[in-house]
């Protein structure tokens, strides 16, 4: 069971969240509603988790595969049903930039994995999102 704790900050909307393991971060809501930027809004946590758990995913099974893979960063765009409410992820767009001679074929078995089977977030956000993404390998 996972366990986290949220404690209050200050008299508007600023959070910290802590894990079992003592690390934390803080949460804010938008200015807009009294937010003071003390911290990253909810729904963009939630972009924070796909993009940590596709990252892990790819980088463990880049491993197994051997593949020589030297850095990986990640860029997620989304856009939101503003008309509805709540305003949930209408699309997801994530990015992977690849770093070393990496073989085309494994990556994309590697992609295919980490968001058909492995990545419980992607799994997740996939059933009220569209999930789209993409690659390049920087030799």
């Amino acid at each position: 069971m996972m366990e986290i704790n949220l404690v209050r900050k200050n008299q508007k909307f600023n959070f910290e969240a802590v894990n079992p393991a003592g690390q934390t971060v803080e949460i804010d809501a938008k200015p807009e509603i009294g937010g003071e930027g003390r911290g990253f809004r909810p729904m963009e946590m939630l972009l924070v988790g796909l993009g940590g758990c596709s990252g892990i995913d790819m980088v463990n099974v880049l491993q197994k595969q051997k593949e020589p893979l030297t850095d990986l960063k990640i860029n997620i765009k989304a856009s939101r049903r503003d008309e509805e409410m709540p305003p949930i992820f209408e699309e997801i767009n994530i990015h992977f930039d690849l770093y070393g001679p990496l073989n085309q074929q494994k990556v994309e078995r590697a992609l295919a994995l980490t968001f058909e089977k492995y990545c419980s977030v992607s799994n997740i956000l996939g059933r009220s999102a569209t999930l789209k993404y993409t690659y390049t390998i920087h030799a």
